[in-house]
Formats: structure tokens, C-alpha cells, sequence
């Protein structure tokens, strides 16, 4: 085309020639002679303008769009256009990452760094700070905000030019003739100390040059050296993204303090320090909720003006104050600032680049109660019956791998020997804002709500069928039963629920077992009435989970009067009954009422040996319970003798292993004890805990109640060191799994006291029996027995330190002070 613009102008050259030279006939009429000129003229021009814009097509589609002229390059610089923005209030909670930043900025050592995070985490304003101390010490500050590849390439130019980039080197880059990123480059590495922001590369694949291959090549508009640092703002968190020479910081949300802090400096009168924590941790310490909430509470028309008030507004117009639509909001500037919007544009930027669960994954997380979340419930069965739509596993981790690149939600540490399921959680304000989006976006959102009932059913259904291995999922999927229970009252889901407290009751979760057994018994009360069959059994469930946790008392009231219904409603011998007074007699004993739980259990044995026979596990289970009420009684010898053959009976119907079989082991070891005989003892408490840290695990309540039993014969036996080294760790587990006044972390409190002081340590025996007794006192009165023997054993511990001539606080033996 071109070459078609020279012949035009060589014709041009020939006319004038004609016109001034050897002039022919015809060219004696200058109107025709003119005519054709400026026809010509309009032809040439008209091909000149044709060529400009085949030559810039070309260009485009070949890489880097086309510059801007040089004086335009240079006036633009020169008119400030790459100044950092100003930091609008005092940076809080980021000192720890602007001090690593600083560093770096002083000696980049062949690195770039990268602060990254979810969107409205704060990314640009701590690379704002940054920039501002880089100007305070006398360094040359650019910044450049991403707009795309035609801009960036522009002002990249820009800072070349304020670096002294030579003209005729921009020329060339502009001709082609050297590669603009390299003439950037190698002028920027020719500067003293430079800072250069590229803030917001949210799609750092957008950046790539033709022919440059990765970002992560280092041979693009990304590179470490020179002689300043490079300093990029983007939510993609990937390590793998930016390459080994990246120093990644990953923002979280602030902590209450600095959130506080932030809140009080964009609202000083909205209220006190506490109410101002309290408000940044309900916004869960996202610096772009604080601002929002504190340019609101600072604004004279608001409705709210205090902190308090707008925690308290947030429960129920979350969507009018955070939530809210903005007019602009397809202006990704604007996007940015909104609470709303953020998080839209990295979904927005995921379905670009073919993620097409990412949104939906999310909004189903949205709807679940706002705990971690076992990775192995999103599966294709729930997303495809939420959605409609496809979903395979394959696309499934794409849209787990590429939320959790954009910051949208997390997956915790796991301990690395595999017991732990993998796991997801949402930031709170990105659940709450998601699902009010969902809400108010979606079609039929109870479609969506069904399906997580049903992949919870099927949830369920798996760690049931797994036993002791499937307990740890069951465990995640409990506050998200109890929260779908809200909306559905379905006999699918009460059925779930009454499975999942099973679940839990056996993998000794009881508060988790507790919650699930009253939401139960609600729903079927409710349904069925207080005296229907079902209605007993959850009343039932509810007293064992009581119990379970040590409330003992409350435990035997429920007991006892569903006791009652049913022998009201049902005959003597039903084996609900007996199963309702061998509850009642369980919790009994824990009472101290051992000679009425005692009637209670033979009774009961009676009934189940004439009904079921002697081998039946239920007969068994009674047999045992017989058996521990002679052992409360004292009278240990009958105790040891029925749970040996009990034992024997146990282990030849149910296996070596069953936890019945194991439950008798052990109570045959406290006979055993009893009667002095702590080797043997000893051992049969050794093999039970042997087999439940196997099958229970470590951490199971009755694993760690064999542990304490173990150390006890062992400090009977004389081995106190070993005792106390077993009895130490034990007691802390009890203390944080089943709480510091339950029985079970009392009595190894107990058997702790006593090791310490047969170790010779006679002052920590004293403080830990003097807590002990308190702690029996307060949860089971000054009469149970289980208190009078820690203030037979205070007393005691006591007179050994007196003995020993180191005088402690003294104590009145039969009365203890708080």
C-alpha cells in the first residue's frame, strides 16, 4: 500500500513537471490542469491515511499496541502523571509487612515483591506507605496503575523518559527496531534508587509480551534488578505466578486493635476503644468494610452514629449498609471501592479465563454456616443439582484452586499425618455478602438450599459408613446441620441430624452431640407430641448427652421422667423401659446414689437375663453395669468376679476389640486395683489403651481416661516419675477436649495430686488437690463421694508438707475456701 502512495505522489511530481516545463496542448487549461492536481493530491493523502491504519492493525496483532508520539510521551511525564497517591489516613495494623518492604526496598538483591490479597484487603495502601517512605529518603517514586496492555506499554514509556531514556531510543522502540520492554529495562537499571508501583495487576497473564513466554521468565515488563524495586499490587496470591524471585506478602484482615484503630481515626466521635473492636471484628478486619463503615459513621446524614449502633444495624441491613449496589459499578476504579463489587471483579476475572465454578462454588459456601467446610462435600452431585448445570471433579479443584488464588477463600493447615479432612473456610463478610447477593440474584435459591440438605444426608451417610475414620468429617459437618435445620424441618433431615449425633456421641464429641439431640427433639416434639415413642427416645439421647458432658443432675431428672411416660405407655418388661432404667442408674451413680442405682441395675439385669438370655449384649451390658455398682459399693472382690467373667463373656460374643469388651477391661482393672493387685491391673489398662489409641484415636475421652487409669496403677507399682510424665499431657487434653470441671478431668487431677506427692513434690500435690476439691465442690457438692475423697487426700497431702517441715497454707480439713 505504500508503494501505491509513491506512484500517487510520483504522478503528482509529473503534472507540476507538465505544468512548469514542456507544456502540451491540453495543458494550456489551467482549470483542468488544477482539477486533476487536487484530485491527485486528495488521492495520495487518502492512501497515506489507508496505510497508517493497516500499519496499526498489524501492529496490534502483533504484540504491543502503538506509542504515542514522543512529545506526548514526554509532556505527560513531565506533568506528573506517575506521582503515587497520597496515604488518606495512618496506616494500621501493617507495620510488621512495611518494615519487610522497607528492607527490601534498601536492598532489592535481584527480587520484586508482590502484595497480594483478596480484593479491599489494603493492598494499595500499603504500597502507598511504602512509596511515601521511598520519597522521604530521596528516592524516585513511579506509579502506574494497570489499565491495560495499550496504557501500560504507555506509561511504562513515561518512567523510561523521567529516567532519562534517550529520544531516539524511544524512536526505535516505536519503529520496532528494539524491543520496548528491553529499552525500559535496561534505562531503569542505569537509575540510582527507584521505587516502581504497578498497582493492581489483577491478571498477570495480560502482561505477557508476544514471544516472552511466562511472567515468571523474567523477559517481559516483570523484572527483578536494577537499581530500585519493583513493588506489584494484585489478588492473585500464587507463588508459581510470579516466579522465584518474588517476595510475596500476603495480606490477612487486622486484628481488633489496629481495626479499632482504623475505625477511630475516620470516626473519633462514633464511640469508645471497646465498641470500635467490637465492630471490626463483626466486620471481620477487612480495611475496605472499616472504611466503609467509618466514612458512614462519620457522614452528618447517617441514621446510625455510633459504633454500637451499627453493629447492632448489621444483623438485620447488612445489605443497605455494606451490600448496596453502586450506579458505576461496571468502572473497575469504582468497583474496587465498594464492599459489593469487590470481590465480583476477580469472580468476573475467573469465568474469563474459563473457571466457570468459581462463582458457584462460592455462593454454595455462602449458604453454609460459617465454619470450615469439608472439601469433600462440594462434590458434582450437589453443584449439578444447585446449578443445573455441569460439574466434574476436574472443574471442581479449578474453582477451589483458582478462589483460593484470588484471596476468596482459604483451606487451613492440616497436621501432616492425614487424620485431618482437608478443609475451606470464607472470610465472614465475604459469606455474608455473597449470599445476600445470591439472595437477591438468584432464581429459586431454595433449590439451592435442598441440595446442601440432601449432599449432607449423603455426607452423613459416608462417615457413618467409614466408622471411627469418617468422625472427623462428621465433626466439620455439625454447625452446618444444625444451621440447615433452620429452614428445613424434612424427616430427611431430622433423620441426618439424629445420625450425625450418633456420630458424635461415639467419637466423644458430646457438646457437639448435645446441640444436635435438642435440635432433634425440637423438631420431633413439635411434630409428634412429648409422649410419641420417638419423642422418648431423642428425650433419652438428650439425658445421655447431659450426662455425657457431666451435668449430671439434669441428666437424672430427664432420665427419670421419661422413665415414667414410658412405664406409663408401655409394659413393664419393654425394652425401652429397662433401657431407660439403665440410664437412670448410670446417672445415679455419677450422683453418688449408688445403693438406688444399684436396685436399679439388678432389676434390670434380672429382666434382660429372663427376656434376651444370659450371652445377649444388652444382658451383658447390665451384668457390667451390676458389676460397677459393687465396685461403688465397696465390696470389690464380688465386683472383680463378675466383670471377669463378664469379660470373658464380651470378648468370646463381640471380639478382643469391640469397645464394650474394652469398657469391661478397664473396669475390671479398677476392681483389680482396688484390691491391691495395681501390676495386673496395671496391665489390663495397658492393653485397653493400647487398643483404643488405635481405634479412638489419641485424643478420644476414652482413650485418654485408659491413660490416666495406666499412670494411677503406675504410681501404685511405685513408678511416680513415669506416672507423672504420663499424667501431665493427659490432663491438659481432658482440660481442652471435655472441659476443667468435668469427672473425667477431675479424676485424673486427682491421680496427678497424688503422683506428684508420692514423687516427693508436696507443694504442687497440696495446690492441685486444694484445685481439685474446689472444682468437685462447685460441680458436685460438698457430700458426693468423689468430694470427700479429694478432701480426705487434701488433708493428707497437707500433713505430709507439714511433716516435711515446709508449711503451706493450711486448710481446715473438711471445709475448702474458693
Amino acid at each position: 500500500m505504500s508503494g501505491a502512495g509513491a506512484v500517487a505522489w510520483g504522478v503528482v511530481a509529473l503534472v507540476t513537471n507538465y505544468v512548469t516545463a514542456a507544456v502540451p496542448g491540453w495543458a494550456k487549461i489551467p482549470w483542468l490542469v488544477w482539477s486533476v492536481l487536487v484530485i491527485l493530491v486528495v488521492v495520495a493523502v487518502g492512501l497515506g491515511l489507508w496505510n497508517r491504519h493497516l500499519d496499526a492493525g498489524a501492529g496490534a496483532a502483533a504484540g504491543p499496541a502503538r506509542l504515542a508520539p514522543v512529545d506526548r510521551v514526554v509532556a505527560a511525564a513531565a506533568a506528573g502523571s506517575l506521582a503515587a497517591p497520597r496515604l488518606r489516613a495512618a496506616l494500621r495494623g501493617r507495620g510488621d509487612e512495611l518494615g519487610t518492604l522497607r528492607r527490601l526496598l534498601g536492598r532489592p538483591r535481584e527480587q520484586f515483591a508482590v502484595v497480594c490479597g483478596t480484593g479491599g484487603i489494603g493492598k494499595t495502601t500499603l504500597a502507598i506507605a511504602l512509596a511515601g517512605h521511598a520519597k522521604d529518603n530521596g528516592q524516585a517514586v513511579f506509579w502506574v496503575t494497570w489499565r491495560g496492555r495499550a496504557q501500560f506499554g504507555e506509561d511504562m514509556l513515561r518512567v523510561a523518559v523521567a529516567c532519562g531514556l534517550p529520544e531516539e531510543t524511544v524512536e526505535a522502540a516505536q519503529a520496532g527496531r528494539v524491543p520496548l520492554a528491553d529499552a525500559v529495562w535496561g534505562q531503569l537499571s542505569e537509575r540510582g534508587k527507584w521505587l516502581l508501583v504497578l498497582d493492581n495487576l489483577d491478571d498477570p497473564e495480560s502482561l505477557g509480551l508476544q514471544g516472552s513466554g511466562p511472567l515468571a521468565d523474567y523477559r517481559g515488563w516483570v523484572r527483578p534488578g536494577g537499581g530500585g524495586l519493583l513493588l506489584v499490587t494484585s489478588r492473585d496470591t500464587r507463588a508459581e505466578t510470579w516466579g522465584p524471585d518474588a517476595a510475596l506478602t500476603r495480606l490477612e484482615p487486622l486484628s481488633d486493635v489496629p481495626g479499632a484503630d482504623l475505625l477511630l481515626d475516620l470516626a473519633p466521635g462514633a464511640g469508645d476503644q471497646a465498641g470500635a473492636e467490637l465492630l471490626a471484628a463483626r466486620l471481620g478486619g477487612l480495611p475496605l468494610a472499616l472504611q466503609a463503615a467509618g466514612r458512614y459513621l462519620a457522614a452528618p446524614g447517617s441514621r446510625y452514629r455510633t459504633f454500637a449502633a451499627y453493629t447492632t444495624a448489621l444483623g438485620d441491613e447488612l445489605g443497605s449498609l455494606l451490600g448496596a449496589t453502586h450506579p458505576n459499578a461496571s468502572d473497575p476504579d469504582v468497583a474496587r471501592m465498594v464492599v459489593r463489587h469487590t470481590w465480583e471483579l476477580s469472580l468476573d476475572q475467573l469465568a474469563h479465563d474459563g473457571n466457570i465454578l468459581a462463582r458457584p462454588v462460592l455462593h454454595l459456601l455462602s449458604l453454609m454456616a460459617p465454619a470450615p467446610v469439608p472439601l469433600s462435600f462440594l462434590t458434582p452431585e450437589l453443584i449439578r443439582e444447585a446449578t443445573g448445570g455441569p460439574a466434574d471433579p476436574v472443574r471442581i479443584e479449578a474453582a477451589i484452586n483458582g478462589l483460593h488464588a484470588y484471596g476468596l477463600l482459604h483451606t487451613p493447615a492440616i497436621e501432616s499425618t492425614g487424620t485431618t479432612p482437608r478443609q475451606v473456610t470464607l472470610h465472614p463478610l465475604v459469606r455474608e455478602i455473597t449470599a445476600h447477593i445470591h439472595a437477591s440474584e438468584t432464581a429459586g435459591p431454595a433449590l439451592w438450599r435442598d441440595a446442601i440438605a440432601h449432599q449432607l444426608a449423603r455426607s452423613v451417610q459416608a462417615a457413618e459408613s467409614a466408622g471411627a475414620a469418617g468422625w472427623s468429617v462428621a465433626t466439620l459437618l455439625v454447625p452446618h446441620a444444625l444451621a440447615i435445620t433452620t429452614g428445613h424441618g424434612s424427616n430427611t433431615i431430622i433423620q441426618t441430624v439424629c445420625q450425625l449425633a450418633d456420630l458424635q456421641r461415639n467419637a466423644g464429641q458430646a457438646t457437639n452431640a448435645l446441640a444436635l439431640t435438642e435440635v432433634r427433639l425440637e423438631r420431633i416434639e413439635s411434630r409428634l407430641g412429648t409422649d410419641h415413642p420417638v419423642s422418648l427416645t431423642s428425650r433419652s439421647d438428650l439425658a445421655v448427652a447431659l450426662h455425657d458432658l457431666g451435668r449430671h443432675q439434669e441428666a437424672a431428672d430427664l432420665h427419670s421422667t421419661t422413665l415414667a411416660a414410658r412405664e406409663r405407655i408401655l409394659c413393664a418388661d419393654d425394652p425401652e423401659v429397662l433401657q431407660s432404667r439403665s440410664n437412670l442408674a448410670v446417672t445415679l451413680h455419677s450422683l453418688g446414689r449408688h445403693q438406688e442405682a444399684a436396685g436399679l441395675n439388678a432389676s434390670t439385669l434380672a429382666a434382660r437375663e429372663r427376656l434376651l438370655g444370659a450371652n445377649h449384649p444388652d444382658t451383658l451390658t447390665s451384668r457390667n453395669n451390676v458389676a460397677g455398682s459393687l465396685y461403688l459399693l465397696g465390696r470389690f472382690q464380688e465386683a472383680a468376679d463378675l466383670h471377669t467373667a463378664t469379660l470373658d463373656a464380651r470378648e468370646h460374643a463381640l471380639g478382643a476389640n469391640h469397645p464394650d469388651t474394652l469398657t469391661s477391661r478397664s473396669n475390671l482393672a479398677h476392681a483389680l486395683s482396688a484390691l491391691g493387685y495395681h501390676q495386673e491391673a496395671a496391665d489390663l489398662d495397658a492393653s485397653a489403651l493400647a487398643a483404643r489409641e488405635r481405634l479412638l484415636g489419641a485424643n478420644h475421652p476414652d482413650t485418654l481416661t485408659s491413660r490416666s487409669n495406666l499412670a494411677g496403677n503406675l504410681n501404685a507399682v511405685g513408678r511416680h516419675q513415669e506416672a507423672v510424665g504420663l499424667l501431665t499431657p493427659t490432663l491438659a487434653t481432658l482440660q481442652r477436649v471435655v472441659g476443667p470441671r468435668h469427672p473425667r478431668t477431675l479424676s485424673s487431677s486427682n491421680l496427678l495430686a497424688q503422683a506428684l506427692l508420692d514423687l516427693g513434690r508436696h507443694q504442687e500435690a497440696v495446690d492441685l488437690h486444694t484445685t481439685t476439691l474446689v472444682a468437685r465442690e462447685r460441680a458436685l457438692g460438698p457430700d458426693h463421694p468423689d468430694t470427700r475423697i479429694s478432701r480426705y487426700n487434701l488433708a493428707a497431702a497437707q500433713q505430709r508438707l507439714h511433716a516435711e517441715g515446709r508449711h503451706g497454707r493450711r486448710w481446715r480439713v473438711g471445709r475448702v475456701r474458693p
